[in-house]
């Protein structure tokens, strides 16, 4: 699996976003926040659809946020394959908690944790 985030994967449509939001479960590994639900997508090979999210209550700099939005992006790009689907389609949102700008390799560390949450919760216990 490739490495990349296509547009095609960025989460956008509103309805989604509000069913996400309204219906979907969350799981935490600190700084991260992610909201998912598991939806059709009309969108062929593709398993996730994501998208991240930085509170203006925390982060008051758009400078700040749009630096914290780029790494989390990036270490999802990086990371995305540890999400196991099984054929399942989703919905993520990354939401970023933390009050201070956190290193990527903090960050990275979360996500993974987030996985492993993320697919304990969603994966067959005869594997």
């Amino acid at each position: 699996m490739k490495q990349t985030f296509p547009k095609k994967e960025h989460l956008k449509r509103k309805k989604l976003l509000d069913e996400l939001f309204s219906t979907g479960k969350k799981v935490s590994a600190y700084p991260l926040l992610l909201f998912y639900v598991e939806t059709p997508l009309p969108e062929e090979n593709i398993a996730i659809q994501a998208g991240v999210s930085v509170a203006k209550r925390n982060h008051k700099l758009a400078v700040t946020r749009n630096r914290i939005k780029r790494l989390m992006r990036e270490v999802y790009r990086k990371n995305k394959t540890q999400f196991q689907t099984n054929d399942k389609t989703f919905a993520f949102m990354f939401i970023y908690t933390g009050r201070e700008v956190m290193a990527i390799e903090e960050l990275d560390k979360a996500m993974l944790k987030l996985a492993e949450k993320f697919n304990k919760l969603h994966l067959p216990e005869n594997l």
